[in-house]
């Protein structure tokens, strides 16, 4: 998804949120160190295979997803991460792995890590390498209804 319609479908939510240029970044943590946002507060998009299933799992960029947690949580019999190459046709318009974490845009449920809600503000991609957007998770919570889950673990 372009930053332009991202930005545009928060505004048309009435949503405040800031963009922040950066140098190109892949990983969630180098993405938060070159924005100098702090790890816990920069949200990162995993997209996981729950029983062929694929959905979003949006966590802090200093923890990892905990798979049997997230097995345990979901009741799901089979987990793992999915392949670039399984999703990339999935977020038309999003640079691979700078997938907004926003689900409901790509007609995916939304799982977040109950880490990330203590935050006020989050960052996250907004489809490519090089931009975020930040806003109040509350405004987040409210567009994208996900499900909140124990399922994050400090990485490391």
């Amino acid at each position: 998804m372009a930053i332009s319609k991202l930005m545009r479908y928060l505004d048309e939510h009435n949503v405040k949120y800031t963009t922040i240029q950066h140098s190109p970044a892949f990983t969630a943590q180098e993405i938060a160190a070159s924005a100098h946002i702090p790890g816990r507060d920069m949200a990162k998009t995993v997209i996981v295979k729950m029983d062929g299933d694929m959905k979003m799992v949006v966590m802090p960029a200093s923890e990892v997803v905990d798979m049997e947690r997230l097995r345990h949580e979901t009741g799901a019999r089979q987990i793992e991460i999915a392949a670039e190459s399984e999703f990339r046709d999935r977020f038309p318009e999003s640079d691979v792995g700078a997938m907004p974490p926003f689900g409901n845009l790509f007609n995916r449920d939304t799982i977040v890590a109950d880490s990330l809600t203590a935050d006020h503000e989050i960052a996250f991609n907004a489809g490519s390498h090089s931009e975020l957007i930040r806003m109040q998770y509350s405004d987040f919570e409210r567009l994208v209804a996900p499900k909140v889950l124990p399922v994050g673990r400090r990485s490391g």
